[in-house]
């Protein structure tokens, strides 16, 4: 059902209480809901839990990535824009075809917006939360990709050792400390596993970065998000596995990514 089912009034009614909710993108947001429900009585019941604090992506059950439709379910990390760049980056290096390892995968947003740009690509994906593994095996379905649930590498077949072309990792880099000053949206409806890096929120990179070398494919590359202050850590703990470290930003999404490369021949 579309947003015309609706009259004037209800789009209306929906943007007030949405800016009353402090909604920035309130008229966005009014047309993305008005656009989903199907019933009067289901549109109230969205503005309501939005209203409430819900995550726009939790209501209306999925969220925009690189042009797909991802299924975001109740208490799943939303992935977020600035994370298009990372994608953007690994598709840059992978050429047509590759063998991907998505960790902490979430939603599973990463492996399926790069398998959905490149020819031919063998999929693998791992989280430790078990809502998110079910919400990516529902999104890495087309690319025929296969979701673990498990810690890091642990749950991933022995037999990827050494193969894989490009590794994602979009690992939760928020220090403990810092958790409690984050949005409610993300505060309250995400999984603190996928914010919580620990004290200085590179716990769970030092362990990706630490085990990486043995997972990578000669000439293999290693992505991940950072904050731009955790940049040198990040870089050492990259360049302590032996591989080689890169850094690119994107200022428009205020995205920093640090590439960690396996040298050829090694």
């Amino acid at each position: 059902m579309s947003v015309s089912f609706f009259s004037s009034a209800h789009l209306a009614s929906t943007v007030t209480a949405l800016r009353a909710a402090g909604c920035v993108f309130a008229e966005d947001e009014a047309e993305l809901l008005l656009s989903a429900a199907r019933t009067p009585d289901e549109l109230a019941a969205m503005v309501e839990r939005r209203a409430g604090g819900l995550p726009l992506e939790h209501v209306l059950g999925w969220a925009e990535f690189r042009g797909l439709r991802i299924a975001v379910d109740p208490g799943v990390f939303v992935p977020r824009r600035r994370t298009e760049f990372l994608v953007g980056r690994a598709v840059a290096l992978a050429g047509r075809d590759a063998v991907v390892v998505d960790l902490c995968c979430g939603s599973g947003a990463l492996g399926a917006a790069l398998a959905a740009a490149l020819d031919r690509v063998e999929l693998h994906a791992a989280d430790i939360d078990p809502a998110a593994v079910r919400c990516a095996r529902r999104n890495v379905a087309d690319a025929g990709g296969t979701v673990y649930e498990g810690d890091l590498y642990a749950p991933l077949p022995r037999t990827l050792r050494g193969r894989v072309d490009i590794l994602l990792a979009n690992v939760p880099y928020v220090p403990t400390e810092e958790v409690g000053l984050l949005p409610a949206e993300a505060r309250v409806h995400e999984a603190r596993v996928a914010l919580d890096g620990g004290t200085d929120g590179l716990d769970v990179l030092r362990r990706v970065t630490e085990e990486a070398p043995a997972w990578l494919a000669p000439g293999g590359h290693l992505l991940f998000e950072t904050s731009e202050g955790q940049v040198p850590a990040a870089v050492d703990a990259v360049e302590r596995a032996g591989l080689t470290a890169r850094v690119v930003e994107d200022e428009e999404w205020y995205a920093t990514v640090v590439i960690g490369t396996r040298a050829r021949g090694v």
